[in-house]
């Protein structure tokens, strides 16, 4: 059974939701590496959205192989989408 805390732990949080939607203008789905005022996107965001299914790794950057090069899954893409319908989101 699904209780109202599986669904609120399952549900990405205002920075997971904006970096997401980064990926919807991309060709592929893919999300960025950097924040829009050019800071590296944490690796702790990237990681649970990997656990969480709304991305998944896309290929290795040889120049910087510790670097996660990532794109939207479908999963992944349809939050973006319905976040997108929701309304505008801060700068990511």
């Amino acid at each position: 059974m699904t209780t109202a805390h599986d669904i609120r732990a399952a549900a990405p949080s205002r920075a997971q939701l904006r970096w997401l939607g980064r990926g919807l203008s991309q060709p592929g789905g893919k999300l960025p590496l950097f924040d829009r005022r050019g800071q590296r996107v944490g690796d702790s965001l990237v990681r649970a959205c990997l656990e969480a299914g709304w991305a998944e790794p896309w290929f290795s950057n040889p120049l910087k192989p510790d670097w996660l090069v990532c794109r939207l899954t479908e999963t992944g893409r349809r939050l973006a989408e319905g976040a997108d319908d929701a309304g505008p989101h801060a700068e990511t």
